[in-house]
């Protein structure tokens, strides 16, 4: 008796030692090709967070992220989690279409200059992959831009150049609403269905200067002209499987996925909770209808000083459990299962998707948590390379060398 009860004391503890190893192989293996890999991500909506953090239009700010506890992105913690070049957003919102959008996104295009010239030993600028690449030796986190919302371009195609000229790398042709490029995915109007006129020339210019052309918040219909029209691979820079949010036009579907591979391009992966599962966007609008409700019974709105208090409560109350990173991997095999590793990558969201980061990838420190993921499921090293960055590589070396 004795010696079973020490027998089943040693098990215990031998299990509970096991537990509390804070790494294993696979682990360590993560963590190691998160630092060997060049790590990019096609969307990080730092720009604008620290404009609307700031109220500023007249006199930027150029607060350099280095470490702080605002938002999803700093220097410290994308050295820890190995990102080594994330696109930065410059956003522009639906509202700013005919209404200063070009000179907003000179400022914010100003910011991440500013940002770079402020800490040229941690920042620094990059418009090819091969500058990326040259950063990386050095250890600095390369900061290319892509443009969310095709308005800056104000109706002149001459403008396609000079945003080339400014650093931009990719265009999404438009945001939350239609604009005089093309329709948006969130919007019902259908204004072009599709393409505009001018749009179709925006692509073609797009082709010709060397900027990639984003198809993500695009409506089907949309799509589907770019693809007959784009001489060149193009990107999702953040967008996920419709398979799993079920109506969610934002989204791909798998003819969308299949055809955007046979055009040779990439979708990145958004890491927003209801991005990825269906469930939850469901989830989410009922609490966001019940919250209305209440903020009406007591005669206020969203905007008013005394809703945050209720509000606050509201969300203590009534949490909506997020996704986690094996979501994330799900979407990422879910592509991988129908066109094959060469056409996935990251495109997080972060700053971008609030308080909807999923467990493990609450912020760009936890990149190797979905690298760990992967390796679980057994992806290969070679794989976990192309997705981290060589397979939006590839689409960015493809649209500069067919650049003019």
């Amino acid at each position: 008796m004795n010696r079973l009860l020490l027998l089943l004391l040693f098990l215990a503890f031998s299990f509970t030692f096991l537990l509390a190893q804070p790494d294993d192989p696979l682990r360590t293996k993560a963590n190691e090709l998160a630092r060997q890999f060049i790590i990019t991500d096609g969307h990080v909506d730092l720009p604008y967070r620290l404009r609307v953090q700031n109220f500023r239009l007249e006199r930027e700010y150029l607060g350099i992220p280095v470490e702080t506890d605002k938002g999803d992105f700093d220097y410290v913690r994308a050295r820890a989690g190995g990102l080594d070049a994330p696109f930065m957003s410059i956003f522009i919102p639906a509202s700013r279409e005919d209404n200063g959008a070009r000179a907003l996104a000179d400022s914010l295009i100003d910011m991440v200059v500013g940002i770079t010239q402020a800490h040229p030993d941690k920042f620094a600028l990059a418009n090819s992959p091969a500058e990326v690449e040259a950063n990386f030796k050095k250890g600095i986190i390369s900061l290319p831009m892509g443009m969310e919302n095709g308005s800056p371009i104000e109706r002149k195609l001459e403008n396609v150049q000079y945003w080339h000229d400014r650093g931009i790398r990719y265009i999404t042709l438009t945001h939350s609403k239609d604009n005089h490029i093309c329709d948006s995915s969130y919007d019902t109007t259908g204004t072009w269905n599709g393409l505009s006129p001018f749009g179709q020339q925006v692509v073609r210019e797009m082709n010709r200067v060397g900027i990639m052309v984003d198809i993500s918040h695009v409506s089907d219909s949309t799509f589907w002209q770019v693809m007959e029209m784009t001489d060149v691979p193009c990107i999702a820079s953040h967008s996920s499987c419709r398979k799993f949010t079920p109506g969610f036009e934002r989204n791909m579907n798998d003819d969308m996925i299949r055809r955007l591979a046979e055009n040779n391009g990439v979708m990145q992966i958004n890491f927003g909770s209801t991005f990825l599962d269906g469930n939850i966007s469901k989830q989410m609008d009922e609490k966001r209808a019940e919250l209305t409700r209440l903020l009406e019974e007591k005669g206020l709105s969203y905007d008013d000083e005394e809703a945050q208090p209720v509000i606050d409560k509201f969300q203590e109350d009534n949490e909506v459990l997020m996704a986690d990173v094996k979501t994330v991997a799900d979407h990422i095999d879910h592509v991988v299962s129908l066109v094959g590793v060469n056409h996935v990558g990251f495109g997080s969201d972060y700053d971008g998707v609030g308080d909807t980061l999923p467990t493990g990838l609450k912020d760009v420190s936890q990149y190797p948590n979905l690298i760990y993921e992967l390796l679980q499921r057994g992806y290969l090293e070679s794989d976990i390379e192309k997705i981290c960055y060589k397979n939006v590589w590839r689409v960015w070396q493809a649209v500069e060398d067919a650049a003019e």
